[in-house]
């Protein structure tokens, strides 16, 4: 199923990340394959992501950028992530859209239109089930996840929201290496929360990294009404031997006012 996702696209790619964290819908042995989504997806050629960068940047920005891993630590439904660092040896994550994606993702959308449209004929409770509104959510999303400018604030605010807090890290933001195809921020580095036996290894304390994530869910909600809205395993670290979260990937947020909250 997994593979079938990826040759599909970017689109179908998010929807089988979002397969991956529902273990009510689907059993383990989905689950697995579909989790390597994530992060883990079949990146596009380094001479293709350069481009990219260097359009976006231009040479004498981009001349600043050194040392970048052609190969990505990271590569998801629409950008994959490079490891570099900057000209005075800061380490940093360089973040890049995949060439060409917008179109891609617009094509499917409309096909997504089309089926729900067929849904709300063929199916009497397909009315009820609104699929078209799904696919208006679902597209939302998806463009929210195509504008690395819109991402590098969504960061700094959540960084900004959790300033020296114990229970959450969020990299930081080099704006003058960011626009909307590519951002440059920070390097994380931690255990994917998924690695349960690393986490052990490291001395993380299970109950209590479970009580922090509860707690960090919380405190973005109801204290500040922006929240991190794609929170799967691919998206979040543990600093090792800490109970502290890393968090990654800030394309989708929620927000929430002050009625919402109550």
């Amino acid at each position: 199923m997994a593979r079938a996702f990826e040759r599909l696209g970017a689109t179908f790619i998010k929807f089988g990340q979002i397969l991956s964290t529902r273990p009510d819908l689907l059993g383990p042995g989905y689950i697995a394959p579909l989790s390597r989504l994530q992060d883990q997806v079949e990146p596009a050629k380094w001479k293709a992501i350069a481009a990219v960068l260097a359009a976006e940047l231009g040479p004498e920005r981009r001349a600043r950028i050194v040392d970048v891993d052609p190969t990505p630590v990271a590569a998801a439904s629409v950008a994959q992530v490079h490891f570099a660092r900057l000209h005075d040896a800061t380490p940093v994550a360089v973040k890049v859209l995949r060439p060409g994606i917008a179109p891609v993702i617009a094509h499917d959308v409309s096909l997504l239109y089309a089926a729900a449209g067929l849904v709300e004929k063929l199916f009497s409770d397909g009315p009820r089930l609104r699929p078209r509104e799904v696919v208006a959510e679902f597209e939302k999303h998806l463009e929210d996840e195509l504008d690395l400018m819109r991402e590098a604030a969504n960061c700094s605010q959540l960084r900004r929201n959790f300033k020296d807090s114990p229970l959450l890290s969020v990299p930081g933001v080099y704006w003058d290496y960011c626009g909307h195809d590519a951002m440059v921020m920070d390097r994380m580095d931690g255990i994917p929360v998924s690695q349960i036996e690393r986490l052990r290894e490291s001395g993380v304390d299970l109950p209590k990294l479970a009580a922090t994530g509860v707690e960090i869910f919380f405190t973005q909600v109801f204290r500040d009404g922006f929240f991190h809205a794609d929170m799967h395993p691919g998206n979040i670290l543990v600093r090792p031997g800490s109970e502290q979260y890393i968090a990654l990937d800030f394309g989708i947020m929620g927000t929430l006012t002050e009625v919402d909250k109550q």
